[in-house]
């Protein structure tokens, strides 16, 4: 199936699981773009029956991840630099901007402390040279900032695209030299957060989104 084979799940886990090394295998490169998924096959390797894989497969749909055609089976869906540049990045930028400008009337001492504290935890990741926990935690902090905002349309919105920029945040980590640049954007959005001032953290959150890169393969891998 895949010359990294996936890591076998006791048979007592279910949908949740099966997504979850699913997504973790796509968003890493593992799985790469056009690769076929087939039930029987993931069901073996898995050490599972079909059912959660089949019910793992249509979340991971719904998420924008694979995707199922006619007569086809399901292939993973890589995210393309187009994409990030014309759909994503414009979503984020309306969607964060406005969520960023809310947060900042709400946040407390102690929400800086719990964002101070993923971004420790980004640090810990690039240290350890996981960029997968440092995309998660990432993702976890820009959600953190939409929850902050109070405004439960963002988070909506954010969840539902969630999984893509996810995916995006494991691809960009690899092209950084040095890997703890990512908490140092994150100390510089949290210093704008905490100092209130609505035009300097529009700019600032504008400038951490639009900090992507280019990849030649136009693909998921990292």
């Amino acid at each position: 199936m895949s010359s990294s084979p996936l890591p076998p799940i006791p048979t007592a886990s279910r949908r949740q699981q099966v997504a979850d090394v699913l997504r973790e295998a796509i968003t890493s490169g593992d799985l790469e773009p056009g690769h076929k998924l087939t039930e029987l096959e993931l069901a073996s390797q898995l050490g599972t029956s079909r059912a959660p894989i089949r019910e793992a497969l249509r979340q991971l749909e719904q998420e924008g991840l694979v995707v199922s055609y006619p007569y086809r089976g399901t292939e993973v869906l890589g995210v393309s630099q187009e994409e990030i540049e014309n759909v994503l990045v414009p979503v984020r930028l309306a969607l964060e901007r406005f969520a960023f400008a809310k947060a900042m009337e709400a946040c407390t001492d102690e929400d800086a402390a719990g964002l101070a504290a993923i971004i420790e935890r980004m640090d810990d990741a690039a240290s350890a040279g996981d960029l997968g926990r440092l995309a998660e935690e990432d993702a976890r902090f820009h959600e953190a900032i939409v929850i902050l905002s109070g405004q439960q349309h963002c988070l909506q919105i954010w969840r539902t695209i969630q999984p893509r920029v996810r995916a995006y945040f494991r691809r960009d980590a690899s092209f950084y030299s040095d890997p703890h640049a990512v908490g140092a954007q994150h100390r510089t959005l949290l210093d704008a957060l905490r100092a209130g001032d609505q035009d300097e953290g529009r700019r600032v959150i504008s400038e951490h989104i639009r900090t992507h890169f280019g990849d030649p393969a136009d693909s998921l891998r990292s």
